[in-house]
């Protein structure tokens, strides 16, 4: 059965799919691991389908290796428009985020232990966020520039003319590594080692990683490594208090209590995690697209100072580097005039979002002058629009600016993309640097 000759709701009376009485689910199967292995033009197609004919489908359990079948919580409705992924995001009492956020289920010891302020509402999540909020707000981030645009120039400066590799190890993860390792106060001989180890959480479902593995052995090792650093930093701030993130933790008190080990644990894997991935993969999907529309590299190269902002969020929108966060509806309502339970689970798909056609004229074009640009690569707003957003945007800008003017004509070949459903990323990916621009 497909799309165009059943087409959207998917509501029959006489029919009972895996949990949802009278809901047929979308032939379009977004929960299948088979439908993340595929190429991004493929995804990208279903989605469009998607859009066109069922903006919010049903769908079945998401396929997930660390929850045994009997512990899975049932399927979920999918949402791909742009308009509904940000009103959504932005009804935290009608779709909460205290119920659970990662697209799969997971134990709840995993949870715990790597989501802090992530899956809760309010008042709760704005105490704990407010904790860490100063520190990645704009005006604290104008603090930061010098520092992330003088690591952006030694990170280009040490690419020498003609210069090959792996684009992502030489260029992509260098930045924002050095920036939130900074800013957590750990010790730079770990910085490699720990992200490391976050880039672990949010790439169990790629078997290379795995290497053959069970996922929840690597998942293991990786939080093990992350709250043992984490513990070690706040040990040693409680002694030595320095200017960064782990010192004002451990001094923090939330309801006249001192955050525990564990919780700062958490804060610094969900920091470590979230502060590297955006603008990593932004990068490599940036670089990629400025090769495959090289008119837009000839624009951007034309007026780098007047238009990088601008192209900054053009290279968020087409990376969406984030793609799903999932929310829980807390009484019965309507999406796009589609009934849902309360208790149901709704998943925003990003990527989806970012290439509604109603929100972008040509959403398949990159376009470096897109203006306005109201893409949700960090979130449709709300209480849980991205943190970091501010840091990455800068992040975003001194690279590029350092980059395309030391090196114009970079070139990189194909890429090694991540198989998985939460980060959009690009695992390696050849690069040709070209001659230098002195």
């Amino acid at each position: 059965m497909t799309l165009d000759i059943f087409p959207w709701p998917y509501i029959l009376s006489d029919i009972v799919s895996e949990g949802k009485l009278g809901v047929r689910t979308a032939p379009v199967d977004l929960s299948a691991h088979s439908f993340w292995e595929q190429p991004q033009a493929a995804r990208e197609r279903a989605f469009a389908r998607l859009r066109a004919d069922a903006p919010v489908s049903w769908q079945d359990q998401p396929e997930s290796p660390l929850v045994p079948t009997e512990g899975l919580t049932g399927g979920y409705w999918a949402v791909v428009r742009h308009a509904d992924v940000r009103a959504i995001s932005r009804d935290p009492k009608t779709f909460c985020s205290g119920r659970g956020v990662m697209f799969e289920d997971a134990p709840q010891e995993f949870l715990d232990a790597t989501q802090s302020f992530l899956p809760m509402d309010d008042p709760q999540h704005a105490k704990l966020r407010g904790l860490v909020q100063k520190a990645f707000a704009p005006r604290h981030v104008r603090t930061l520039e010098d520092g992330i645009r003088a690591d952006a120039r030694v990170i280009v400066d040490q690419l020498e003319a003609g210069a090959t590799g792996d684009f992502v190890e030489r260029v992509a993860k260098r930045l924002p590594l050095m920036t939130i390792m900074r800013m957590l106060g750990a010790p730079e001989a770990d910085h490699e080692r720990l992200v490391a180890h976050a880039d672990t959480l949010v790439s169990w479902n790629d078997a290379e990683l795995l290497a053959g593995r069970e996922p929840l052995a690597v998942i293991g090792e990786a939080i093990a490594a992350l709250h043992e650093a984490a513990t070690a930093i706040a040990a040693d701030r409680r002694r030595h208090p320095a200017g960064d993130l782990v010192t004002a933790l451990v001094g923090t008190e939330v309801d006249g209590a001192r955050l525990t080990d564990f919780e700062i644990a958490s804060f610094f894997v969900l920091l470590s995690v979230a502060g590297n991935d955006t603008t990593r993969h932004t990068t490599s999907r940036a670089i990629r697209a400025l090769c495959d529309f090289p008119d837009q590299r000839v624009a951007l190269l034309d007026d780098i100072e007047g238009r990088l902002d601008t192209a900054v969020e053009e290279f968020v929108r087409w990376a969406s580097p984030v793609m799903t966060f999932r929310r829980t509806a807390t009484r019965d309502a309507e999406i796009a005039g589609q009934p849902v339970t309360e208790g149901d689970k709704v998943v925003l798909f990003y990527p989806s979002a970012n290439r509604d056609e109603a929100a972008f004229p040509e959403p398949d074009r990159f376009d470096v002058i897109r203006d306005p640009n109201p893409h949700v690569g960090f979130g449709g707003g709300g209480p849980h629009y991205c943190i970091g957003a501010a840091i990455a945007r800068a992040q975003l800008k001194a690279l590029f600016t350092e980059l395309l003017s030391a090196f114009p004509q970079l070139e990189v070949g194909e890429p090694r993309y991540l198989v998985g459903n939460f980060v959009n990323a690009i695992s390696a990916m050849p690069m040709d640097a070209g001659p230098r621009r002195n």
